[in-house]
């Protein structure tokens, strides 16, 4: 109970600036919670559709690789299908290859969506805290410029105190904002490396299966 009056009291004693900070941090949580979501959506399918799409490649059961990657939401299914897709219409090794980075290159912008909002309110927060101090500084000289000599120590002191709030609640908010930051960005690296490792895995059972060979240029040929 000591705790939450401590919060309470905290919070009063900031100033308005402490509520658009609060509403910064509620939407920076909002955001990191729903990405962690996602990006752990993403890598659970992802496993799940590469062990589907693996023995059917082995086996050059494409249809099945296409539907698997019209109906799921696994991004390594639609960069493997991209490939599948371009195979039908070029079986040069580059071609494929092309087709399903730029399938990875279409996911990359789904897994990394608004993760970068996260460093931007982060430097809002900090921003608004430090904002908050100084307009709070400015009131209390304003205040103590008319007060009593005897309690202009004491008053001003109080105000500096209060003033300085909106900082450290600035900074409360920021610093969870970066960490939520910095992990997103590191589980997102971690899904593009392994969907990157999957599609090369995936091209080259593709490419030993069907005895595709990569172009040759023609100076080689004239050889």
């Amino acid at each position: 109970m000591d705790v939450m009056q401590t919060i309470v009291r905290f919070f009063q004693e900031g100033g308005p600036f402490m509520f658009p900070i609060s509403i910064v941090l509620a939407l920076g949580v909002a955001v990191a919670l729903e990405r962690y979501v996602f990006l752990s959506m993403a890598k659970r399918t992802n496993k799940s559709a590469f062990a589907q799409i693996e023995p059917l490649l082995a086996s050059s059961r494409f249809d099945q690789i296409l539907e698997i990657g019209k109906s799921s939401s696994a991004p390594i299914a639609r960069v493997v299908a991209a490939g599948v897709a371009r195979l039908s219409i070029s079986p040069r090794r580059e071609d494929i290859e092309y087709a399903m980075e730029e399938g990875l290159m279409e996911s990359i912008p789904r897994l990394e969506k608004r993760t970068g909002y996260l460093g931007t309110l982060a430097n809002i927060s900090t921003l608004l805290g430090l904002l908050g101090t100084i307009i709070g500084l400015i009131a209390a000289f304003s205040a103590v410029a008319n007060a009593d000599p005897a309690e202009k120590a004491s008053l001003l002191s109080q105000s500096i105190s209060v003033a300085m709030n909106t900082t450290a609640f600035g900074l409360i908010a920021a610093i969870p904002l970066l960490a939520f930051h910095s992990v997103l960005q590191t589980k997102t690296t971690e899904i593009i490396d392994s969907m990157e490792m999957a599609g090369v895995k995936c091209l080259n059972t593709l490419v030993a299966s069907n005895n595709i060979r990569p172009q040759t240029r023609s100076s080689d040929n004239r050889d």
